[in-house]
């Protein structure tokens, strides 16, 4: 059912393959399977992966006005991390982690408070540096915000932090999804289960793409891309007989069959994916192609269709670096409108951590699966 009625919202609310050569490193790299093997030397996963992550540690914090840390820094460093965890750069971890440390201080500034969505994000980053250590106080700090997500569920089971954006599924499959794995508790899977499903009733239309809000009608970019990331992460950890697990890869599913229609002949897809005449975007299309490999490499998806969609993708998203390993043609952070034209002219910057977030997460798929 799609509907974005508010009558219909209380209800619910109550209610080739990627031909990659994989260059060796100076501790081992993790199995490719053989699909995604041999390709063009500076497309190779790793390579721009490496150059991805030296790129965020030289960088400044990225802040809100409020002067904490922005969500764009948090899911591009935990890109890294989980970069680094894949090919087992333990020098890598410790820089990513040092880096960190600061924030471990009680109080410190750069910490958001757990009262919104993009803030809570924020949790990501201390639970994954818990899977990859094993220190107890990332846990701890991880788990606020996760719990914090949910200390006041509003009628149906949902966190207060609900606002039927499209951006928000990222968000919360993020955190409620580390939460589970540092703890092994279930009730995290069933939050973000639940979220997503009520959102695909809400937001998913019948040619399988995202409304970005219930009063933004269009099919924004990087607004899809987040849900179709969302929904990758999320499907790698729900059982099969989860009740929410087959809607929700449905979908999926029919969100990919989707964008595989709208790739456009260089790879890539638009700003607003379904207008032609729309610009070229990257953030939106490194998403997709993140989406793309892991329903490949999880069957979800058949690799005859997929896989040379997402090596193409890929391909041309490396041709899109500078030399200093900023993506080009990235939106900047918008917030939804009732107005086509809000989208179509957004500015476009180069390095933007909306864009550079998403090309790690795809080189670590490339890589291959990581374990829970």
């Amino acid at each position: 059912m799609n509907s974005s009625n508010g009558s219909t919202r209380r209800q619910l609310l109550q209610a080739g393959l990627l031909g990659l050569t994989v260059v060796p490193a100076v501790q081992a790299a993790p199995a490719v399977p053989a699909v995604f093997a041999d390709g063009p030397p500076e497309a190779a996963p790793q390579r721009v992966g490496l150059r991805l992550a030296e790129n965020l540690l030289r960088r400044e914090h990225f802040l809100y006005p409020n002067q904490t840390l922005h969500y764009a820094e948090v899911v591009t460093w935990l890109g890294a991390l989980q970069l680094a965890a894949r090919l087992k750069d333990t020098a890598l971890q410790a820089r990513l982690a040092q880096r960190f440390a600061p924030l471990m201080q009680p109080g410190h500034a750069l910490v958001p408070p757990a009262n919104h969505v993009d803030f809570s994000v924020f949790g990501v980053l201390p639970l994954e540096l818990y899977r990859q250590t094993g220190d107890a106080r990332y846990r701890l700090l991880g788990l606020a915000f996760a719990d914090a997500q949910w200390d006041r569920p509003v009628p149906g089971g949902l966190t207060n932090q609900t606002r039927f954006w499209v951006d928000d599924i990222y968000m919360i499959t993020a955190l409620q999804g580390a939460a589970f794995r540092a703890t092994g508790d279930a009730k995290y899977l069933d939050r973000a289960a639940l979220q997503t499903t009520v959102y695909l009733q809400v937001l998913q239309q019948p040619n399988g793409l995202f409304h970005h809000a219930e009063n933004a009608p269009f099919f924004w970019g990087r607004g899809n891309g987040w849900y179709a990331a969302g929904m990758a992460e999320l499907l790698r950890l729900l059982p099969a007989e989860h009740p929410q697990r087959a809607p929700i890869l449905q979908g999926y599913r029919r969100m990919m069959d989707a964008l595989l229609g709208l790739q456009g002949e260089q790879g890539l897809w638009r700003q607003l994916v379904d207008r032609p005449a729309s610009w070229v975007e990257t953030s939106g299309s490194a998403m997709f192609c993140f989406a793309f490999v892991v329903g490949v490499q999880q069957g979800w998806l058949p690799a005859e269709r997929f896989g040379p969609a997402a090596r193409k993708a890929w391909l041309a998203l490396c041709a899109q670096l500078t030399d200093t390993a900023d993506l080009r043609e990235i939106c900047v952070g918008t917030g939804a409108a009732n107005d086509e034209q809000h989208y179509i002219d957004r500015p476009r910057a180069v390095g933007d951590l909306h864009g550079q977030a998403p090309m790690l997460w795809a080189a670590g798929a490339l890589l291959g699966e990581m374990k829970a």
